[in-house]
């Protein structure tokens, strides 16, 4: 059976995913040994020859702006901006991948070991992360267990596994279905924001999968998963060591320093990351 993972890259005028997927693709493949194959709006091969090789296979999808919403990104405590947020790609993963055992990654996750490798050795056929922790380790991050007060677990939709099993293919679909009508499950499943998010889209989908109830359609990826907010500042990633400012809770614009070495991290400062991947 093929392998491999899949990234999404769709730039704004901001923020440039592809040189993101590119970095990553390439820590996969140090890492993990795997190919890597990224789904783009964006002509690779003419604005990035230099990043061609770097991809197992450069998917066009010319869908990935279309209904596309603004989101503020931040970069730390005192600089943020309102952008276009293009992330409703992500349930045509299923019918893009070329392989069939995908691991699906955010470009904002940077890779440091081959602890998801064991994806591939596992029976289930859908695994994502329930829980994560946040970097500061003591930071209380309630917005991430349920996705709201009221409603039903919360899952990470940053990194996902899953192989072509029909079972697989109608939660994809399900997907879809959700993205389609995001309003009506909106107030269904009682959430404020009106932003698209695939997070809170996969959640509702593994719930009604499961019934409408908690189960076991989902199984957990391998690891731990730490995280950084867009808070913090990402300032240095030397081989598997990834050195971050980490927002002080409670306190404006102080920020403590945290190392992480080994361990894989989802870096939300999208500008800071592109800044270390510039160095």
């Amino acid at each position: 059976m093929t392998k491999g993972v899949l990234l999404f890259a769709s730039n704004n005028n901001s923020i440039d995913y592809v040189k993101q997927a590119a970095f990553l693709a390439k820590r996969i493949r140090k890492y993990m040994n795997l190919p890597t194959s990224v789904i783009t709006s964006t002509d690779i091969k003419e604005t990035y020859p230099e990043y061609v090789d770097v991809f197992d296979n450069i998917i066009y999808s010319t869908t990935m702006e279309i209904n596309s919403t603004k989101k503020r990104y931040s970069d730390g405590d005192y600089a943020n901006k309102i952008m276009q947020f293009n992330n409703r790609n992500r349930a045509s993963a299923f019918d893009y991948t070329p392989y069939d055992e995908t691991i699906v990654m955010d470009t904002d996750f940077i890779i440091s070991n081959d602890i998801l490798n064991n994806c591939f050795a596992q029976q289930k056929d859908l695994l994502l992360y329930k829980t994560a922790e946040h970097v500061g380790i003591y930071r209380k991050t309630p917005e991430f267990e349920k996705i709201s007060d009221t409603s039903v677990d919360f899952y990470w939709a940053t990194v996902v596994f899953f192989r072509k099993t029909e079972e697989n293919k109608i939660f994809f679909d399900l997907i879809k279905h959700i993205e389609e009508n995001y309003m009506h499950y909106r107030s269904v499943y009682q959430f404020k924001t009106t932003v698209f998010r695939n997070d809170f889209a996969f959640s509702i989908a593994i719930h009604i999968m499961n019934g409408y109830q908690k189960g076991n359609f989902a199984g957990a990826l391998p690891g731990k998963k730490f995280f950084a907010i867009d808070k913090d500042v990402l300032i240095d990633i030397k081989d598997d060591e990834i050195k971050l400012l980490i927002q002080k809770h409670s306190r404006y614009g102080e920020h403590t320093c945290a190392v992480l070495k080994g361990s894989n991290c989802h870096v939300m400062n999208k500008f800071s990351l592109e800044r270390v991947i510039d160095q």
